[in-house]
Formats: structure tokens, C-alpha cells, sequence
């Protein structure tokens, strides 16, 4: 019996977008507690980027097993083909969508016609939205609701010793949003509005518009502001951009606010302690529940999923090459025929 095959994106190398291969690939088969899912969409993360290129200038024991040639991708939303023993809860032809088995491997194989996902880090696709949204929906949607809402886990953080904690926000509370425009920003943005927050988004000038629609109360435009010069008196930072200038975001906090970077950040421990400031960070995790409780909002109209760009499955090397350029509004999803 001849085995069966699809398309996916796999790489044989590490290095730039060039090495996204377009192959042949044998359909996986769903073990135990697993479903078999026909991917409609698939979004694309940073992971992917960092797992393509090879973790470079990463730690080898902070980088998880990965061997080639590997189909990329963990964001998926589709519908369930088949499902392996013990799998209670989906039938074939619900529409699910998904982060798989994230962090404990950078090679899901989201990038494909068919992937396997253990049911536990699935949830049902709202109906009313369609697989590009919901795709986008599952690893941002999931960090900014572990880093904001409920961490939902106890799993040790590989970048703190302490375990992260949400800080309560709410009326009264201002939130400071920094790459508000992004994946995990816009939708981090959108759940403190819900939580009852004022919001101040700090992004490029094109997303004022964009991100005002979403209920930002304030919008900086970083391009022509420094954030640390105009916001004051802010209880929480998010700071999704993370790098060398992250510690400028600590003066627009009082004393006792909380910077919570989603990215490496470089800030000093003692003008950390001298401002009375919390610095705290985590890594996200799959969740199908946590999923279910960002489906309902999303469902509901509370949370809106911006698609900065699709592309079709083979043409993931563009996909990669936009993310390169940055400035994105939303998310880049694949979308699979």
C-alpha cells in the first residue's frame, strides 16, 4: 500500500526565507489522544523565523530538539480529518483551530495540508469567523492572555526564576501597549479595553487610525515621540518589541507598575529596584481551554483579529520576507486550498 502524501513547506538547512522548500511529505498519522486536522490556514510567528534561521546566538540548552528536514509552523486552523484513540470531545469535520505543542518543539508542521494536534491544544473555531482569523488568533491571542488575564499554568519560565503573575488592571488602571499594531499587541490592546483599562498604543503613524478603531485612548507615534518623554503615571507596560532601548519604557511607569516584556528586553536590576517597578515575563503555552475562552470573545465581537497579509501555502518564502520587513498591522497567515 503506497504511503500517502501532501504538500508542506519543509526546510533541509537553516538560513534566510530561501530555504522554504515547497515538497512532497508523507500525511501524518494521529496517535494517541491526537486528531488528524486539514489546514485551512496557518499563521506565521516569529518562532518560525528563529527556528528557520537556527536559533542563532541562542543557548544550545535553550533550544529544543529539532531535526531536518522539519516542517515549520505551531498557529493552525482547519478541520478535523480523523481522530486517534482516547480523543473525546471533536468528530471528524469540526472546525478547530489551535497552537501546537508549543514551547516543547519549534517543528509542529502547521506548514502543511495535514497536521497532527494533541485535542488538548485545540478548541472550536468560532463560526463566525473565518481559518485566516482564527489562525492568527492561537499563539497571540494566547500570549497576551497569559501575560494579562490568567497565566493558567505552573511551568517554570526558562527566562525568570519566579513565576509570572498577572497584575489586576481595570477602571482606573492606564496600560501602555509598546508595537500596539502587532499580533500580540492589537489583540493585547483590546483585552484591557475589555478588562476596563485605558489603553495608550504606541506604534508608527499609518496605525493610528487601525489602532483607535480597536480603542486605544492615546496613541503615540514613536517615529516622532519618544514614549518615555509623553506617557506618565502608566500602572503596566507591555512591551512586545523588547531590545536595547526597552529599559526607556520604565520611566513612563509609577511607582509599584509592573514592565512585562514579551521579548528579550535589556533594562538594569537596580533602577528596576530604585523605581519600585516589577519586571516580569513568561512564555507562552498551548492552551485548547484558554483558546475557548479567546473564541468566545472573539465570537462575541469583544476581540477583533487583524490579518496584516495572506499567502497561499507555497508561497511561504514571501510570507517570511514580509515578516522581515516589519511595520505589520495583524497577522501573516498561510492559507492552504
Amino acid at each position: 500500500m503506497s504511503e500517502m502524501t501532501m504538500k508542506a513547506i519543509r526546510i533541509h538547512e537553516f538560513g534566510g526565507p530561501e530555504v522554504l522548500r515547497h515538497d512532497d511529505a508523507p500525511v501524518p498519522t494521529p496517535g494517541t489522544g491526537e486528531v488528524l486536522v486539514r489546514v485551512a490556514a496557518v499563521a506565521v510567528n516569529p518562532p518560525d523565523w528563529y527556528a528557520r534561521e537556527g536559533f542563532p546566538g541562542v543557548p544550545r540548552d535553550m533550544i529544543p530538539p529539532m531535526e531536518l528536514p522539519m516542517v515549520l509552523g505551531t498557529d493552525v486552523s482547519g478541520v478535523v480529518a480523523s481522530v486517534g484513540a482516547d480523543v473525546e470531545g471533536f468528530s471528524p469535520g469540526d472546525e478547530v483551530f489551535g497552537l501546537l505543542r508549543f514551547p516543547a518543539t519549534f517543528q509542529s508542521g502547521a506548514y502543511a495540508e495535514y497536521v497532527t494536534a494533541p485535542a488538548t491544544d485545540l478548541a472550536r473555531k468560532p463560526a463566525g469567523i473565518g481559518h485566516a482569523e482564527a489562525a492568527g488568533v492561537a499563539m497571540a491571542g494566547l500570549t497576551a492572555w497569559q501575560f494579562l488575564i490568567e497565566l493558567g499554568h505552573d511551568h517554570p519560565s526558562p527566562f525568570q526564576e519566579a513565576q509570572h503573575r498577572p497584575v489586576p488592571i481595570g477602571p482606573g488602571t492606564t496600560v501602555l501597549v509598546n508595537g500596539a499594531a502587532g499580533g500580540v499587541g492589537h489583540l493585547a490592546l483590546q483585552l484591557a479595553k475589555w478588562q476596563g483599562a485605558r489603553v495608550i498604543a504606541v506604534a508608527s503613524g499609518p496605525h493610528e487610525d487601525f489602532l483607535r478603531e480597536l480603542g486605544a485612548d492615546e496613541f503615540i507615534d514613536y517615529t516622532k515621540d519618544h514614549p518615555e518623554e509623553v506617557a506618565r503615571d502608566v500602572d503596566l507596560v507591555l512591551d512586545t518589541v523588547g531590545g536595547p532601548q526597552s529599559h526607556r519604557l520604565l520611566r513612563v511607569l509609577k511607582r509599584g507598575g509592573a514592565l512585562f516584556p514579551v521579548y528579550m528586553a535589556e533594562y538594569d536590576p537596580e533602577e528596576v529596584a530604585r523605581l519600585g517597578i516589577t519586571t516580569s515575563s513568561t512564555q507562552v503555552r498551548s492552551s485548547g481551554p484558554q483558546l475557548e475562552e479567546l473564541g468566545r470573545l472573539v465570537e462575541a465581537g469583544t476581540l477583533r483579529v487583524a490579518v496584516d497579509s495572506t499567502y497561499p501555502l507555497a508561497d511561504a518564502r514571501q510570507a517570511h520576507e514580509r515578516a522581515a520587513r516589519g511595520h505589520l498591522q495583524g497577522k501573516i497567515v498561510l492559507t492552504v486550498r
